[in-house]
C-alpha cells in the first residue's frame, strides 16, 4: 500500500554556507506552505552574494535577533512605470515643485549625495502596522558598502536644503529593485517615486521591483506579476548597461 507524501516529509530549508549558490526559488521545503516565498536562511550580507540574490528575484528581509532570510515572493509586486498613476492634485504638486513654488523655495531632487542618511531615516521612521523594523543595523551596513560598490542609490527630495523625502533601491545592470522610503513632509517620499519613474523612463527602464503587495503602492499603480514572469524578466536584464545616477530637472518632462 503507498501513501501520500506528507508535507512535514519535505526537505528542511536550505542552509547558506558562506559563497553557496541559492537552491531555484520555487524549491519547495518543509516551511514553504507557513512561510510562502521563504527561499533559504543563512549566508553573508557581502556585495557578491546580494548581487546574486538580486539577480535571480531574492531579497533578505528578517528582524532583530533572526538569521538571514532569504525571500522570493510570489506573486511579486512590481510597478511598470508606464502605469505610474499621477493624479492631479499630485500632478499640481509636482508642479510646483519643480518651479520651486513660484521662487520662493529651493527645490531640488538629487541622487546619492545623501544615501546614509537616507538608509537610516528608513530604518528609524515608524510604519503602521510595523513594531519594529526589517533594516536592522547589519542591513544598513550591508547597503552601505552595497552602495559604496556602486550598486545601491538613494533618490533625494530637498527643500531649502533640508532632506524632507527619499527612497534607497538596488540597481544590477538595468532591473531596479525598490527598497524602502521615508517622507518628513507632505508627498516628500512619492516626490522621489516620481523622479525614480522618471528617471527609468529616460534610461529605457520599464519597471520598479516593489517585493510586496500594499494598498499605497497599488493605489501609485503597482500590480503583481507572477513571480517566474518576474524572475525571468530580471535575468534578462541583470547583464545589460546601468545607467548614470544621476537627476537633471529636465528630467520631469517624461512624466510633465
Amino acid at each position: 500500500m503507498t501513501t501520500s507524501a506528507s508535507p512535514y516529509a519535505l526537505k528542511p530549508l536550505p542552509q547558506l554556507g558562506a559563497g553557496e549558490a541559492f537552491p531555484p526559488v520555487d524549491e519547495p521545503h518543509e516551511l514553504s506552505i507557513e512561510m510562502p516565498g521563504l527561499v533559504a536562511v543563512g549566508g553573508a550580507l557581502d556585495v557578491a552574494t546580494l548581487k546574486r540574490a538580486y539577480s535571480q528575484g531574492i531579497f533578505p528581509w528578517f528582524s532583530e535577533g533572526q538569521p538571514i532570510l532569504w525571500w522570493s515572493t510570489d506573486p511579486r509586486m512590481v510597478l511598470k512605470v508606464a502605469d505610474f498613476k499621477v493624479k492631479p492634485s499630485f500632478k499640481k504638486t509636482l508642479k510646483k515643485f519643480v518651479k520651486g513654488f513660484n521662487g520662493a523655495i529651493d527645490c531640488e531632487v538629487r541622487m546619492d549625495t545623501a544615501f546614509e542618511q537616507v538608509i537610516n531615516t528608513c530604518a528609524a521612521t515608524k510604519r503602521d502596522g510595523q513594531r519594529g523594523t526589517w533594516i536592522v543595523q547589519q542591513m544598513v551596513s550591508a547597503y552601505i558598502t552595497l552602495h559604496k560598490a556602486g550598486f545601491a542609490h538613494s533618490v533625494e527630495t530637498w527643500v531649502n536644503g533640508k532632506l524632507v523625502g527619499g527612497l534607497y533601491c538596488v540597481n544590477i545592470g538595468s532591473a531596479v529593485f525598490g527598497e524602502s522610503m521615508f517622507s518628513h513632509a507632505a508627498d516628500g517620499s512619492k516626490i522621489a517615486l516620481a523622479a525614480l519613474v522618471c528617471f527609468c523612463k529616460a534610461n529605457g527602464i520599464e519597471m520598479i521591483d516593489c517585493q510586496q503587495n500594499t494598498a499605497h503602492l497599488a493605489s501609485l499603480g503597482a500590480k503583481e506579476m507572477p513571480r517566474s514572469e518576474f524572475v525571468s524578466t530580471v535575468k534578462a536584464r541583470v547583464n545589460q548597461l546601468m545607467p548614470v545616477w544621476q537627476f537633471t530637472p529636465q528630467l520631469w518632462q517624461e512624466l510633465l
